[in-house]
């Protein structure tokens, strides 16, 4: 029972990270397949492009039906990874906790 309940906890630790890699990710294949469409997500509108606003634009990105529209598996794949992870990685954490609370 304990190995379950740390494999579930560690599963979901996984899986939360997994989905901030799948954000670098993503953004270094736009950055070398599609540098045309990583210079919308990179520039700046007023002034120097800062890290927070590219974050932003590519969270943006992340959420729109741009991505899927590019027909490139490896960054459908990455988008799904960091649209699931987060969820897979939540129920992992409340299956640990029910197994915590029903023990």
């Amino acid at each position: 029972m304990i190995v379950l309940y740390l494999a579930l906890l560690v599963a979901g630790v996984s899986l939360f990270a997994l989905s901030f890699v799948a954000q670098y990710r993503l953004a270094a294949l736009l950055r070398r397949r599609y540098p045309q469409h990583w210079q919308i997500i990179a520039a700046a509108d007023h002034a120097k492009p800062s890290a927070w606003r590219r974050w932003a634009r590519m969270q943006q990105v992340l959420r729109s039906p741009a991505l899927p529209a590019l027909g490139d598996q490896s960054i459908d794949r990455w988008r799904n990874l960091w649209r699931l992870g987060p969820w897979l990685g939540w129920l992992c954490w409340l299956g640990a906790l029910g197994l915590r609370l029903s023990s």
